[in-house]
């Protein structure tokens, strides 16, 4: 196997290239990184300078490439959604289905594709659900994505594979995405949310959202861990049952506020602020990555806070939202 990896030095890419020397599925594959805006070193990574809009460097990246993990993306910047999102897969897709070598590409999704909170859903979200994307480029070009690849596996019969994620955390990420103040890490703002009295005090206090869906109930969102999302992107490129579909990868239950509210009162002592919000509460299905993949998520919501409320970080370890590049 010779694997090329996009979008190798974000949050995914950095715990995808340090997996496959403690898997033994990918003992003996070649590892390529195609990188852009940030450098990489990585002992048993070969690293393509380049960009992913520039049919050159897509073509040395895809020299002699069997598989492909496609990561790399960027989120709210007209400027570079089509170069990246629109005109960078195409290319990529272009490459692969020339390749005499390919035989599977894999996309990292995400679940802005079908709305997450923005957009109503009657039922669980599963694969057979509408994209209904909301505002902003992002979630069109995620919805773009999508539809790419499964007109090249249409048009060309090429071996594909989307697995569909929500936000993805990892280390203390979702520690401070619960917070207010300066340090919240994400979304929503709690400015465009709250009366300012309300998140000055929010913050002073050191309270936890509630979010309040518009029907009036706790608000449910999903989320998923990096390493989660990391060992779905592994079995998807190996095993046979992924060939031309999509999957779901999140926990198994979505985060409701309310129980969210009530596990940090009881770790650790902190009270809750209600917050209502337009947003809907909606359920990711993964059974269908469960009942195909054998793949099961290993972090549940007490294992999410667990990690996230005792994660230390270094000093020299900034917290950072990867997008762009």
């Amino acid at each position: 196997m010779r694997l090329l990896v996009t979008g190798a030095t974000g949050k995914v890419g950095q715990n995808v290239l340090a997996a496959p020397p403690r898997d033994a599925r990918f003992a003996e594959a070649q590892v390529v990184a195609l990188c852009h805006n940030r450098g990489l070193s990585l002992d048993g990574v070969e690293v393509v300078n380049g960009s992913i809009a520039s049919r050159e460097d897509v073509a040395r990246a895809m020299a002699g490439v069997t598989h492909v993990l496609h990561l790399a993306a960027v989120k709210e910047s007209p400027d570079l959604a089509i170069d990246v999102a629109v005109k960078g897969m195409f290319l990529l897709l272009e490459a692969f289905r020339q390749s005499e070598t390919a035989e599977r590409f894999v996309l990292l999704g995400g679940d802005c594709a079908v709305g997450h909170i923005f957009q109503p859903y009657d039922s669980p979200i599963t694969e057979e659900s509408p994209r209904r994307a909301y505002p902003g480029c992002y979630a069109l070009t995620k919805v773009i994505e999508e539809v790419m690849l499964e007109q090249y596996r249409i048009q060309y019969g090429i071996d594909t594979c989307c697995i569909r994620a929500p936000w993805i955390m990892e280390k203390d990420d979702f520690r401070f995405a619960m917070v207010f103040g300066p340090d919240q890490f994400g979304g929503p703002a709690w400015a465009d949310l709250m009366p300012q009295a309300d998140l000055e005090r929010a913050w002073q206090e050191g309270l936890v959202p509630l979010m309040i869906a518009a029907n009036g109930e706790p608000l449910r969102r999903s989320f998923v861990h990096v390493d989660d999302v990391v060992s779905a992107a592994l079995t998807a490129l190996v095993h046979p049952a992924a060939a031309g579909e999509t999957f779901n990868i999140t926990m198994n239950e979505p985060v409701d506020y309310g129980r969210l509210a009530a596990l940090l009162k009881r770790r650790n002592g902190t009270e809750a602020i209600e917050i209502r919000t337009p947003f809907h509460g909606n359920w990711l299905d993964n059974s269908k990555a469960r009942q195909r993949l054998g793949w099961a998520p290993d972090v549940d919501l007490e294992e999410m806070i667990e990690r996230a409320w005792t994660y230390q970080r270094a000093e020299k370890d900034v917290r950072r939202v990867w997008y762009p590049g």
